[in-house]
């Protein structure tokens, strides 16, 4: 099997920060290559021709190529690469995961709209977001995040029963885009920042190497 992994990434994306965790929880060897996407690293004709789509995370496998988070999980679980417990060989185990994967998108858009409403819009305008889109942001955020707490969370400590998987990486790193913003989780889903923290925990220090830079730029924006 070949070792001449690369995972291109930037760390301020979340599939990306998911995918650097799972592959260093299974004790993968891989190369980080760093693709600025503030920089415009991802446009530049040299990546293009990694990365047709010229996003990130992607990997390439020797003279394999291939983009999006969940086909580049899936292949390497299929290559034998991931540890079983992040993602299961069990096949009605591994539905189950691929099931939270499928729906975290909902999770993913709700997030980045409230993201950019908050944070990001502002950011880059100079002006604050009028009060009442934000407050609707916040309301449509909130509604995926009572599925997430009742329903995902109501009954056990990850997502899919009482082991870590793939999928809660996923969804934390998705989760820990509100760092960036005056949103508190913990304040009104107890449950959810639990699951954050036993995530960070279980992961660690993997987790917080990931997130470094979110948590710097948390920093110096508050």
């Amino acid at each position: 099997m070949s070792t001449n992994l690369k995972l291109y990434i930037d760390f301020i994306s979340q599939p990306c920060r998911s995918l650097y965790i799972i592959l260093k929880q299974s004790g993968v060897p891989f190369d980080k290559v760093l693709i600025d996407l503030a920089k415009g690293e991802q446009l530049t004709s040299e990546y293009k021709k990694i990365n047709r789509f010229q996003k990130v995370p992607c990997i390439t496998d020797g003279d394999f190529k291939l983009a999006e988070s969940g086909a580049i999980l899936r292949y390497l679980a299929s290559t034998k690469r991931l540890s079983e417990s992040l993602y299961s060989n069990n096949i009605q185990e591994r539905a189950h995961i691929d099931e939270f994967l499928e729906w975290h998108y909902t999770l993913r858009k709700e997030i980045m709209n409230f993201f950019y409403l908050d944070w990001l819009g502002p950011l880059r305008s100079g002006q604050p977001t009028p009060a009442e889109e934000l407050a609707n942001g916040r309301r449509d955020m909130e509604k995926v995040f009572d599925i997430l707490e009742k329903t995902w969370l109501n009954s056990s400590k990850y997502v899919t029963g009482s082991k870590i998987t793939a999928a809660d990486i996923f969804g934390v790193s998705e989760l820990q885009q509100t760092t960036l913003s005056k949103y508190d989780v913990g304040r009104n889903y107890p449950k959810i920042a639990e699951w954050i923290e036993n995530v960070r925990q279980e992961t660690n220090p993997h987790f917080d190497d990931a997130h470094k830079i979110l948590y710097k730029i948390a920093k110096i924006s508050k």
